[in-house]
């Protein structure tokens, strides 16, 4: 094959999984179950990809922008407000977890200990997890405390992707430097996969792509 032939086919490709990503979020998505603790976990059902983050880096608004709902997933302005993991069903072929996000000072050291904890055994023990999407401030990359993060998941063999977000906060100069510092990074961590997305709220930038990603997901198989 040809370079051309392979560049058309690369695009035909990247076409047919963004149609698909397009569809699958076309599809119903509802509120399951918000969960405090690993005892009140759902049963296993479709593949999940879960969000994780800072707090306040914008989990919730990128569920809804994938998604096409406004209020589907709680947005909040006051870091460290979603305490819990919150379980989301897409037409019964994808299920996306919101997790608490990490990073907030502001609350209590006890129940900054259950979170933590909870996650925790949610990520060494949920079998249908397929990849973690760990969302980073695009205005201001990788910071040390998600560093830790991507250790921890790299500890616990959990396949995790970089997403930035609030990129139409960022100039391209600025983002492009961003980005070739999130690259040098996941270098450095066996756990992290190596494609780096750049995503909007807002602007819808990269939500096509991330949608083609996550249907990928959907049906992916367990690893190992």
């Amino acid at each position: 094959m040809s370079t051309t032939q392979a560049d058309d086919a690369g695009r035909s490709e990247d076409a047919a999984a963004i149609e698909a990503g397009r569809l699958l979020f076309a599809r119903p998505c509802r509120f399951v179950a918000g969960v405090a603790d690993a005892e009140s976990l759902p049963p296993l059902g479709p593949n999940e990809a879960a969000f994780a983050g800072r707090s306040n880096v914008g989990k919730s608004s990128l569920v809804n922008a994938l998604t096409d709902q406004k209020a589907l997933a709680r947005a909040s302005h006051t870091p460290g407000r979603t305490r819990q993991l919150n379980f989301f069903d897409l037409d019964g072929r994808l299920a996306l977890v919101d997790l608490p996000g990490y990073g907030h000072a502001a609350a209590s050291k006890s129940a900054i200990k259950q979170w933590t904890g909870l996650v925790i055994d949610y990520l060494k023990g949920r079998a249908n997890l397929r990849r973690v999407l760990l969302l980073i401030d695009g205005r201001h990359g990788i910071k040390p405390i998600d560093q830790s993060i991507m250790t921890l998941m790299d500890e616990a063999a959990v396949s995790y992707q970089i997403v930035l977000t609030k990129i139409d906060e960022v100039k391209a100069p600025q983002l492009n430097a961003v980005m070739a510092g999130a690259a040098e990074v996941t270098a450095r961590h066996g756990a992290a996969h190596p494609e780096i997305l750049a995503t909007s709220a807002v602007s819808g930038a990269g939500i096509a792509i991330l949608r083609a990603r996550l249907v990928a997901l959907a049906s992916a198989k367990p690893i190992g």
